[in-house]
């Protein structure tokens, strides 16, 4: 069949959403489907990409990872001529999923819509507008109202889905991780270009240094547990806007040298820094699914994670890893501590079950379900697929509205104070 992944973040933006669209459009490929992947056009896109339609974009709002399509009339009719698609399946409620909809009204096909995100934890990306958050999850509920199925990513974003008011069927498909990959690691190559002794205990983290990441709890987590144990080092994978702020927080503490910086890293060097950890740390209560949990436990890492959306479905507690409620940075650190206490064979014990809870996740796994899902939507095909726009459309206007109104009252402001003293 021939389907439409519609996402506005891919690749070589690194990130969940662009590793899950990846990750399912190759696997979905080798299942004989023919998918063309639209989105935004990037910095250093190659211009030979095959089945793949970049939209101009301008990139990177307010010092995210987000694009903002630019609106070029036909653009994409011109380039869908010779494909008909079976299937839309968007990854966004906004930008390129509003040109989702309307190509799926269009063909007459069903319209996916994978939630991969809660928006309202993300509003410090968008203008500071009043009421933005209610507006965020109106808008990507009725969204949601428009796809013929809505699919979640962890039985936690399900429930609050339907508590929110989506009507559509929702399906539970978290992105999976070929398991496969991540068992084999260089646990010494990463320690040696740290510079992290071959025994030490180290604790790790892969992703954005972002606010919604709760990095800065983190931070002060990990540096009460190294004051703990003087031989302890902590591993930090990834980039983002924090890092200064990460910085200062070891440098005052005063562990700047047992705390280590890579950069980002994919493929197999990301695999080796996961081996080369002995535990994982993850502090954000904003994930829809526990990906990274699920990669780091694929390589036999166990987790210490606040309990959150996302987090609930892969750590066990106690059995691998340990679930910390409210967010204390004491409990936080006392279960590292706990972990790196532990005699070897008890340790042994956590990176087993770490290791086959990981294989709940098996990618392959997923593909099938969503090869299932596509298979019953074409059956009900010769449906006319009527959407009602209404209540998604009165949460853009609204948004709009206060942008206007926002933007007005800043010029105003500017004109007050520059009246008579012009620059």
């Amino acid at each position: 069949m021939n389907i439409l992944m519609m996402t506005n973040t891919y690749l070589p933006h690194v990130g969940g959403v662009a590793n899950s669209v990846d990750v399912y459009t190759r696997q979905l490929r080798g299942l004989g489907h023919h998918i063309i992947v639209v989105a935004p056009h990037f910095e250093g896109t190659s211009h030979d990409e095959e089945n793949i339609i970049r939209i101009p974009a301008m990139r990177q709002i307010k010092g995210s990872d987000f694009s903002m399509i630019l609106p070029i009339p036909g653009f994409l009719d011109t380039r869908l001529k010779d494909f008909r698609p079976d299937i839309v399946h968007s990854h966004h409620p906004f930008f390129v999923g509003s040109v989702a909809v309307r190509i799926s009204s269009k063909y007459n096909v069903p319209l996916i819509f994978t939630q991969h995100t809660m928006y309202e934890y993300y509003t410090h990306y968008a203008p500071n507008i009043p009421r933005m958050e209610a507006f965020l999850i109106n808008l990507s509920t009725g969204y949601a109202n428009l796809a013929n199925t809505v699919i979640a990513p962890s039985e936690s974003l399900a429930v609050v889905l339907k508590e929110r008011g989506v009507k559509a069927p929702i399906e539970i498909i978290p992105t999976g991780i070929d398991t496969q990959r991540f068992h084999y690691g260089d646990r010494r190559k990463v320690r040696l270009q740290m510079n992290i002794p071959e025994n030490a205990f180290t604790v790790g983290y892969t992703g954005r240094f972002e606010p919604e990441k709760n990095m800065i709890f983190l931070a002060k987590a990990i540096a009460l547990f190294l004051h703990n144990n003087k031989d302890a080092h902590f591993l930090a994978v990834g980039y983002g806007n924090l890092e200064d702020s990460l910085n200062e927080i070891f440098y005052l503490e005063g562990l700047r040298d047992r705390v280590h910086f890579t950069g980002k890293l994919t493929g197999q060097n990301l695999i080796d820094a996961y081996h080369a950890m002995d535990a994982f740390v993850f502090a954000s209560t904003t994930e829809t699914q526990g990906m990274v949990l699920a990669e780091a436990m694929a390589a036999s890492v166990p987790v210490v994670a606040l309990e959150a959306m996302g987090v609930r479905e892969v750590v066990k507690n106690g059995i691998n890893g340990f679930m910390i409620k409210n967010q204390k940075m004491q409990e936080f650190a006392d279960a590292l501590m706990k972990i790196s206490l532990l005699p070897e064979n008890m340790k042994n014990d956590f990176r087993y079950a770490a290791k086959n809870t990981a294989e709940e996740f098996n990618l392959s796994k997923f593909t099938l379900k969503i090869d299932d899902l596509y298979k019953r939507l074409l059956e009900i095909k010769n449906t006319t697929f009527i959407r009602d726009e209404s209540s998604w459309l009165n949460a853009i206007d609204q948004i709009k509205a206060e942008w206007n109104l926002l933007a007005n009252f800043t010029v105003s402001i500017r004109d007050a104070l520059y009246k008579g003293n012009p620059k």
